[in-house]
């Protein structure tokens, strides 16, 4: 099978099962952590950890430290790697939609909305295709990019399989998102060409758009959070 019809039988597969039988809460845990203690090991120092992908050679020599004012400000992994039991910000006990944005309505008027609709856009937008396909119902694939982003952040939420993440994004995938949400300025073109060579170049920018305002729910989630604390 190709790249776009072995994920498109995999959505398939992953749909026929959640109305066969769904998953424990026990095997739905195993599965967050499991995917959580992944994204740790993915990108290092610029080459990735994964032996299969290698862009150490490609790595684009831009000197952001121009443009910011504390050139050792970045992102770092939420935990150590070799811990047993890595910190989880558990979605339910702060959402976006239950808690931040009334939180940043109040300190901002209006800002919540504008914020919700951006979100609410950026991910439902869909042609309702993959690439030569037509009237393909894309919704899983979409909550597993932005899962996936919140999941390297320590985000849970607890009704989500993740071991839908495992299934729907390959590894040359997840490298890409945690490149281009983590660290953009390693990004390169051949890391763009290498995952989903037979979508669409609007389909590839979507996942982009996708990534983004997944990190920036995540940042804010746990900026308010932060600040709820304070106030309360």
């Amino acid at each position: 099978l190709s790249e776009l019809e072995a994920l498109m039988e995999r959505m398939k597969r992953l749909q026929e099962d959640k109305e066969d039988e769904e998953a424990s809460q026990e095997e739905m845990d195993t599965r967050f952590e499991k995917e959580k203690k992944e994204s740790l090991l993915v990108i290092s120092g610029g080459i990735c950890a994964f032996p299969f992908f290698s862009f150490d050679d490609e790595i684009v020599s831009t000197d952001v430290s121009r443009y910011i004012e504390d050139p050792g400000f970045g992102y770092k992994d939420f935990a150590r790697r070799g811990e047993d039991h890595l910190p989880t910000f558990r979605a339910q006990d702060y959402t976006w939609e239950n808690h931040g944005f009334s939180l940043v309505n109040r300190l901002y008027s209006d800002i919540g909305h504008l914020l919700d609709e951006k979100f609410r856009m950026v991910y439902n937008l869909t042609y309702n295709t993959m690439a030569t396909h037509e009237d393909v119902d894309t919704t899983t694939l979409r909550r597993a990019l932005f899962n996936y982003v919140h999941c390297m952040y320590g985000i849970r939420y607890d009704d989500y399989d993740y071991g839908e993440v495992n299934q729907l994004l390959e590894r040359s995938l997840k490298v890409y998102i945690k490149t281009v949400t983590c660290y953009p300025e390693r990004t390169t073109k051949r890391m763009y060409d290498s995952y989903w060579r037979q979508f669409k170049h609007s389909e590839k920018v979507h996942v982009n758009l996708l990534l983004m305002e997944a990190r920036m729910q995540a940042e804010l989630l746990y900026a308010l959070r932060a600040i709820t604390r304070h106030l309360t």
